[in-house]
């Protein structure tokens, strides 16, 4: 539905040649601010906390550490300590913009309550900024307004820079920054990531970015404080990707996630496969919205990401495999609820390689130009319902429920 992002998070659990899992999150995007014309003061308040956002990113856009940490109240030196990390912090991260865009400012005497969403951009990947909700508090001493709290407004979270100084490594296709990580496990990141990136491009003829944007926090509680989440839903997940989905292309680039801890169980061929599932749906973000399935997009990663390995049905979907032969083949595609965290594993691993075999087979049958032809169809719907069935009948000139039947006889042809 319009007005939604979405988080897609690929989970790769090696546990016995278990599978990976995923999901998909789903966060509202901001409320539009009201258009009500504020009393005099208010308006003034209004115009001079700008002037002093404004004046804050222009210093940090010029590297003036000293202007930087000059809008702030000197007697809040708790503020002041942390705005200098961070100031030292963002050194190496190659921003192409920052400002602060208001959403409300509430006056009360000399002290002021302000939302504004921080909008930035890194250089030569971000078309249009990344937005984060803060939540600021200013007073006003002789006319003049200092910031005396910044934190992550509701619906906002820690950024990067705030978890330690940001290192930089420029790969082909993207670049990859991370902080409290070995500048040799970054250079890996990235050489696998010029795997990952001409591989999708391969795989997915449509247009997009052909670039990726990996941040590699310290830890597990690091990555889930990028993403506002409990670590607890992370545990197992060694990569996820946030975006908007169904975006005109000037959304900003996709960023991908890694999960220090789960990412280094993996070898190295664990590792692009993950990587490549993740670019995936960086590539197929535009084409990817509330009407697509999650077993759709989930399936399309992962053949994208095995396509080309060598590997059998039987390594890829163990799970799956093993309850064919129980006796248990499934009867319906996986629906988005099977794809939830907190569940089983077995059943989660059988959710993703149910998707898996769905778009192989129609691969297999139609053609993986077809397939694309399908994806970007059941996306381009806009709404859920209907959707797969419309894309089956015009593209694959077949109905959605002969499309589950003949996914059903692949299922046991190939594990039968």
């Amino acid at each position: 539905m319009a007005g939604r992002k979405r988080q897609s998070a690929a989970a790769r659990r090696r546990r016995g040649g278990r599978r990976a899992v995923a999901a998909v999150l789903a966060l509202l995007l901001l409320p539009a601010v009201g258009c009500a014309a504020p009393a005099k003061g208010a308006r003034t308040a209004t115009a001079g906390i700008g002037q002093v956002l404004d004046r804050r990113a222009a210093a940090l856009a010029d590297r003036d550490e000293r202007a930087y940490l000059g809008v702030l109240d000197p007697a809040s030196h708790a503020l002041r300590a942390t705005a200098r990390t961070e100031f030292e912090n963002l050194a190496d991260a190659p921003l192409g913009s920052w400002e602060y865009r208001l959403t409300s400012v509430e006056r009360a005497g000399d002290r002021a309550t302000v939302r504004a969403d921080l909008r930035y951009r890194i250089t030569g990947y971000d078309s249009a900024p990344v937005a984060t909700p803060r939540a600021l508090r200013l007073t006003e001493r002789d006319g003049h307004w200092y910031v005396t709290e910044d934190e992550p407004a509701p619906g906002g979270s820690r950024q990067l820079w705030q978890q330690g100084p940001v290192r930089a490594v420029p790969a082909r296709h993207g670049l990859v920054l991370g902080v409290g990580q070995d500048a040799r496990l970054l250079r890996r990141i990235a050489a696998t990531a010029d795997r990952a990136v001409p591989a999708v491009d391969d795989a997915w003829p449509e247009r997009w970015a052909r670039r990726v944007v990996l941040l590699v926090p310290g830890s597990l509680t690091d990555m889930a404080a990028l993403l506002g989440e409990s670590a607890d839903a992370y545990r197992s997940i060694a990569a996820v990707t946030t975006g908007e989905s169904g975006g005109s292309g000037a959304a900003p680039a996709d960023r991908v996630i890694v999960n220090p801890e789960a990412y280094a169980r993996l070898g190295d061929f664990g590792q692009r496969v993950v990587l490549t599932h993740e670019t995936t749906h960086v590539a197929t973000r535009a084409a990817t919205s509330a009407a697509t399935p999650v077993w759709l997009s989930e399936g399309f990663a992962d053949l994208v990401a095995y396509r080309g390995t060598g590997r059998g049905a039987g390594q890829i979907a163990p799970e799956l495999q093993r309850a064919v032969r129980r006796g248990e083949a499934p009867r319906t595609l996986p629906s988005d609820a099977d794809f939830a965290f907190a569940g089983d594993a077995d059943l989660l691993a059988r959710a993703y390689e149910s998707g898996w075999l769905a778009c192989e087979m129609i691969a297999d049958r139609w053609g993986e130009r077809k397939l694309t032809d399908f994806y970007r169809a059941v996306g381009a719907h806009g709404h859920r319902k209907g959707a797969v069935a419309t894309a089956a009948h015009d593209v694959l000139g077949t109905t959605e429920k002969a499309l589950t039947e003949r996914w059903r006889a692949y299922v046991r042809q190939r594990f039968g």
